[in-house]
């Protein structure tokens, strides 16, 4: 209870500066944790996530609950059910703080709707994107941990920019159920939060199977939390030589990053570069997929365009336009970067790279879409290949810049490998003290 009350108190007291709220569920929190309070003291303990006050992007259905998936034409719309995920962490015991901010329909940098989230590191500076709310949030100690949703890097943007740990799961592996789409053949939940085994409890509590969403796994959740040993003397590391290499990679990252990897060597990891070519243009091959969101949403594209933000108009306009043959193409090479990620991921058992090329920017230099070279997908990302792949990955913070701005070091392995994945990350967090940096606005 007492939990719940201090995040609440935080949220009342630190959000105006933060804006990574849209909507908190004050008395339903409160009912929610006097229920787990009395749980608990009964011996109905139901686990680690139990009373555990969480904030979820508002891309998911909340019952009850204002769900605006960060848009203006959808202000008023209220659920009548839980998404899956949702209903997974209230019967793990968690308790729903609210839900967090996003940019509209979870779509493109600087689309934000009502307000925009500031970075705890610097209030001028962005929180990253999609799930931008969840990862201000979580930096800024506004919950205990949140779920974000990642298409392309919208868990892992605003989590390494934000400092804090991002998770996107193998795709299948949590249910979308109650999830407003964004890109159906890569929308992944997963967790942001502020620690690796936070992130393990918290994919333990909203994985599974629910036939309600056709995509989902039908195979038992290990018990994440159980694979964090420290002990990855027998893991082969192989490091992307063209995203460590990249241009859009800037000094301070590169070092940092490198650095990182020499501590994965130090705790016993074999490490060896490896080339994989396509990752070059994973963001030349994922553009086209920006046609799915236009299906999806066809009538408001048809009825409401006026009211979107501009940038998320010109995404749409083009997505309804956008010819088979461009996205036949692009699935084609979709599938050979992902034989291409797999293929190595038979030598390796993790792949490293930097997560972003750079560190947070500035919310003044958001683009804003007016040319064709405007609207190409942002460089500085190396997240996309990872989604392409269908794959899990993983960022941990790793360092900080010249201007004591986080960096992270991204992990992917092979679909359904989230217990290496989560034990690697693990060992590197334990071995380095990036972590348990806090920000100094929150």
């Amino acid at each position: 209870m007492e939990a719940t009350e201090a995040y609440l108190e935080r949220i009342d007291a630190l959000d105006f500066k933060f804006n990574a709220y849209l909507t908190v569920c004050r008395r339903e929190a409160l009912q929610a944790a006097q229920e787990a309070e009395r749980a608990i003291v009964s011996g109905n303990y139901l686990g680690p996530m139990h009373g555990i006050p969480v904030g979820v992007k508002d891309q998911l259905w909340g019952k009850g609950i204002r769900s605006t998936d960060g848009s203006r034409i959808l202000a008023d719309f209220v659920p009548d059910e839980d998404a899956t995920a949702i209903a997974n962490l209230k019967r793990a015991g968690a308790i729903l703080l609210g839900k967090t901010n996003l940019t509209e329909f979870a779509m493109g940098g600087g689309a934000e709707r009502f307000s925009r989230p500031r970075n705890p590191w610097n209030l001028d500076l962005s929180a990253g994107a999609s799930s931008s709310g969840s990862g201000a949030a979580t930096a800024a100690f506004l919950c205990a941990t949140s779920l974000g949703e990642d298409t392309g890097g919208s868990i892992r943007y605003p989590a390494t920019w934000c400092g804090v740990v991002g998770l996107r799961p193998t795709w299948g592996r949590v249910i979308r159920y109650g999830v407003m789409p964004g890109n159906w053949s890569m929308d992944v939940v997963g967790p942001i939060c502020r620690s690796v085994e936070d992130a393990a409890i918290t994919l333990g509590a909203i994985a599974g199977y629910d036939p309600k969403d056709p995509y989902t796994w039908d195979a038992p959740v290990p018990d994440y939390q159980r694979s964090l040993d420290g002990n990855i003397r027998s893991i082969r590391v192989g490091v992307i030589s063209e995203e460590i290499n990249s241009e859009v990679v800037e000094p301070d990252v590169r070092e940092a990053v490198a650095k990182a990897i020499s501590v994965l060597g130090d705790l016993g990891a074999s490490v060896e570069e490896v080339s994989l070519p396509l990752v070059r243009h994973a963001g030349a091959i994922s553009a086209p997929l920006a046609a799915e969101p236009a299906p999806d949403h066809r009538e408001w594209v048809r009825t409401q365009l006026g009211e979107s933000g501009h940038n998320n108009r010109i995404g749409f306009l083009v997505g309804s336009i956008m010819p088979a043959m461009a996205y036949y193409k692009a699935q084609k090479l979709r599938s050979l970067l992902r034989q291409q990620i797999l293929e190595a991921l038979d030598r390796f058992d993790v792949l490293v790279s930097p997560t972003a090329g750079k560190p947070a920017q500035l919310i003044a230099d958001d683009p804003i879409i007016t040319s064709k070279a405007d609207g190409l997908p942002l460089s500085h990302l190396l997240t996309r290949n990872f989604a392409l792949a269908s794959a899990p990955a993983i960022t941990v913070p790793c360092g900080f810049s010249s201007q004591s701005l986080p960096i992270g070091l991204q992990m992917g392995v092979r679909p359904g490998g989230e217990e290496t994945l989560l034990k690697v990350a693990h060992a590197y967090e334990q071995g380095t003290p990036w972590h348990a940096m806090r920000p100094p606005n929150a």
